[in-house]
This record gives C-alpha cells, structure tokens and sequence, in this order.
C-alpha cells in the first residue's frame, strides 16, 4: 500500500505551517510548550483560531473545513507540533460528530454552529463508580415524565467539568432490558437546577477532573439525541472517534525534539546528554516504535473514506492502544533529560519560584498526567477485548 502524501498534500501541510505561525500568538505557544495550563478564555481564543477555515474533521455542511482524512490527520499533526494543539472541552471531537450524524434538524441547528465558534464548553458524562471500562453497568437513571426526563445519578473522572456549559451523558432509561440496550443519549445543561461538582484533586496538585451529581435534574424530551434506548451504539461511535483523536502522533514528535533539543544543552560528568549512549539508544528505540506507529495509523486514515458516516473502524483501538503508551515513552523520556529538576510541582498559582530551569516546571505532572492515558477513553485491557473479537474475529 502506498501511503506517501501527494506534492498536494505535502503543500497543503506548508500552508498549515504558515497558517499557525502568523495566527497562533507567541505566548499562547509558549504556554503550551510549557505544558503550562491554560484559562478558559484563552482555550476559546485558541480554539477560534483554529477553527478560523472551519472544523478540520468536520463535513462542510455543519460548519467543517470539507478537508480529506489525509488533510484532517496532516492539520492535527502540525497543530500538535506547532504545538498549538488545544482541546476546548469535547465539543468539537466527541459530541458534536454524533450530534451531526445521529441528531435531529433542530439539534443540528442549535448546537453545532455554537461548538464551532467555541461558545459553549462541553463534558462527557459517561463514567461512573463502578461503571469506568464496564460502561454498560452504568446507573444513572432518566425517567420520562410528560415533556422532560428526570435524572438521577453520579458521573466521575469528568474532565473539566467545573468549567462546562453542558455535559452529553449516557444515562439508563429502560432498566428492564439487556445492560447494553435501555441506554439513552441525552444532552445537559450544567446551570440545570440539581446539577453539582465536586472537584477531584490530581496527583499533581491540579484540579482536571470532577464527580458530577444529578438530583432530579429536569430534561426535556428534546435533548434526546437520536432513538430512546439506542444510546449504547452512538456511545460506541463516540469512542471509536476519540480513540483515533487520543492517537497523538503529533505530541509525541515534539516531545522528542524538545527532549533532543534539551539533551543537547545538558550535561552528566561533562558530557552532553545527547552524546551518551544509553540515552541515545533509548530515544532511537522510541522513535522506531513512533515511525511503525505512525504508518499505521497512515493506514487507518487511508481507509477512513471507506467507512460509513456511522460506523468507526474498530482498528481505532489499536491507535489508542499502541498510542497511549508512546505517549507514556515520551513524557518518561523528558523525565529522563530533566533529571532531578523533573518534580512534581504545585499548582501554578502556588508555585512561588521555579527550581531550576523554567522549561523543567511541567515535565513532573505531565509524566503523571499520562499515567492515565492507557485507562481513559477505553483502558488498555478493553482495548485488547476489541482488537481480540473486531479486529481478529476470535
């Protein structure tokens, strides 16, 4: 199979280049590079910035750029690289593909135009105690009464949830059917009388993610996305998109070139850190798993246009797997070329002086912050599960 980009292709990735360079503030890249956390306010200007030709993943009737996989996958990579690579809750990447493809006119109407513009900050309410990999025994419950659904339960480990305007749930509308079946899609605003938080603290000091309750959280009929009951199959598509997202082909370059370009001015017993073998042998042995990750995932985009608008290739899971523990790799490896300046640091705003270089102040929570890469979105062991019977039919 050939997979080389075309000279179209390889020109379409220069004019990205330009285009982030003279769009993408300095100090907004800075703050990236850093691996710093960014305000609210900044991530929708970033966000805007980005979408300025449209969504890159999107169709061009829903406000997409109308771009080709190989165009979409050679935008994130760069905007990755750049880096300038900012997630503005999950609006964009999650719930507003299954709002286009599952969703009413209506539904279509409303929300996709304000994802686009990055009015609206959204979180995903899918996990749950005791209801993380084991999605379908999640518990809870909508009940429909006359014009709304009244819901009660707890969602956790949501990502950015003090910061939402809405949250897509997953919530159990028919408790009488099979786990998978009675599941329903519906649509929240987080201002909703009965919706609470509660941050969680993170093992760098931080506060990403939330435990979210709903108390008889009133929801009308109209936030129903698609069928009643048919939730578990636009979750499934869901995760098929995320999984491929989670993919980070980008992020994994830069953090290899940031950690040569940082071994180059470090130096152990006199010699520069770039120079010694062990640590060269490690960054090779890291590079050559991204080089065969990377053509497969060149693979998996060549055959995206193949699929239809309402099925994911389940190779997706390959991708996520294989992808999370390159993203491991690499925020090891700068653990490694920070040495013992690489510290898990306070929360920005306690921090009151760095300890040594400025660029070392991340690398620590970054390094834990992956830890969690090969559990969300799918752990590792339900990746294998998928692979096992959709990839290998065993």
């Amino acid at each position: 199979m050939d997979i080389a980009f075309t000279e179209e292709e390889r020109a379409f990735r220069e004019e990205v280049r330009q285009f982030l360079h003279h769009q993408v503030p300095p100090e907004l890249q800075r703050k990236l590079l850093e691996g710093r956390q960014l305000s609210k306010n900044e991530k929708a200007a970033g966000a805007r910035i980005l979408h300025k030709n449209g969504v890159s993943t999107w169709p061009k009737e829903y406000g997409g750029a109308g771009w080709t996989p190989q165009q979409q996958y050679i935008f994130d990579e760069e905007v990755r690289a750049f880096p300038a690579h900012i997630k503005f809750g999950y609006g964009v990447t999650l719930v507003g593909p299954v709002i286009y493809t599952f969703g009413n006119e209506a539904q279509k109407k409303y929300y996709l135009p304000r994802i686009a513009n990055a009015d609206d900050w959204w979180c995903q309410g899918f996990s749950e105690p005791g209801a993380g990999s084991d999605l379908a025994s999640l518990r809870t419950r909508a009940v429909r009464h006359r014009g709304h659904y009244v819901v009660n339960g707890q969602k956790t480990w949501t990502t950015w949830a003090q910061y939402a305007d809405w949250i897509f749930c997953l919530v159990r509308t028919n408790p009488d059917l099979k786990r998978q079946q009675g599941i329903s899609f519906l649509l929240i605003d987080m201002k909703a009388a009965g919706v609470s938080v509660r941050p969680l603290q993170l093992i760098d000091g931080g506060y990403e993610v939330n435990e979210v309750f709903f108390d008889n959280v009133r929801v009308p009929v109209e936030n129903l996305v698609g069928e009643e009951n048919k939730g578990w199959d636009y979750a499934k598509f869901l995760l098929g998109n995320e999984r491929f997202a989670d993919a980070g082909v980008g992020t994994s370059k830069e953090r290899i070139r940031r950690a040569r370009d940082i071994a180059a001015r470090s130096y152990i017993g006199g010699e520069r850190l770039i120079d010694q073998a062990a640590f060269r042998e490690k960054v090779t042995a890291i590079e050559v798993q991204l080089k065969a990750f990377e053509m497969t995932q060149l693979r998996v985009v060549t055959n995206a246009s193949k699929q239809q608008n309402n099925t994911q290739d389940p190779v997706s899971s390959v991708l996520k797997l294989k992808g999370s523990e390159i993203e491991q790799a690499t925020a090891e490896l700068l653990m490694d070329v920070a040495g013992p300046y690489a510290f898990p640091c306070l929360p920005e705003e306690k921090l009151e002086s760095p300890i040594g270089p400025d660029w070392a102040a991340r690398i620590a929570p970054t390094y834990f912050g992956s830890r969690a890469a090969t559990i969300y979105s799918g752990s590792s062991e339900i990746q294998k599960n998928i692979i096992a019977k959709a990839v290998l039919g065993l």
